[in-house]
């Protein structure tokens, strides 16, 4: 569990840093290109979900975000090293949870910056990041888990 929650704590800082370089050296809705045309860092604030849905539901957020969070943790507690997959994949989202419920608890808005302008995609963060690897890994896992138990 030690581990687990430790790899959590590493994206949580990892993400808050990311956030405060961005806060403290970049305008909002400054863009810098990383490479033109296809990814950039751009300043952006987010009051709601993912793809900006649900904006100025702050409340509803800190409600969902710690049910989710004290789900996780028990999860944690009871599968532990009996499903190492599942166990990193809810750390994944464990960690991505709390960097943005940070920002809401802090702020009230979510700090994004990550901006894919190829393929015009929402703009994000490293908690966003976590949360959608963590729960690509959970579907995987499942995937993995019904194919046995079919076969």
């Amino acid at each position: 569990m030690f581990y687990y929650l430790l790899a959590a704590a590493g994206i949580i800082a990892l993400d808050q840093v990311t956030k405060l370089l961005v806060v403290k050296y970049m305008a909002l809705g400054e863009s810098i290109p990383l490479i033109q045309d296809v990814f950039h860092l751009t300043s952006h604030r987010n009051m709601g979900a993912a793809f900006g849905i649900l904006q100025n539901q702050r409340w509803l957020f800190i409600v969902i975000t710690t049910v989710v969070v004290v789900g996780i943790l028990v999860s944690l507690i009871r599968i532990g090293r009996k499903q190492p997959r599942v166990s990193m994949a809810l750390t994944l989202v464990l960690g991505g949870a709390i960097g943005n419920f940070i920002d809401r608890i802090m702020t009230g808005q979510v700090v994004d910056f990550l901006d894919f302008t190829l393929i015009n995609f929402p703009i994000f963060n490293v908690a966003d990041m976590a949360i959608t690897i963590g729960v690509a890994v959970l579907l995987l896992d499942m995937a993995l888990e019904g194919k046995k138990k079919t076969a």
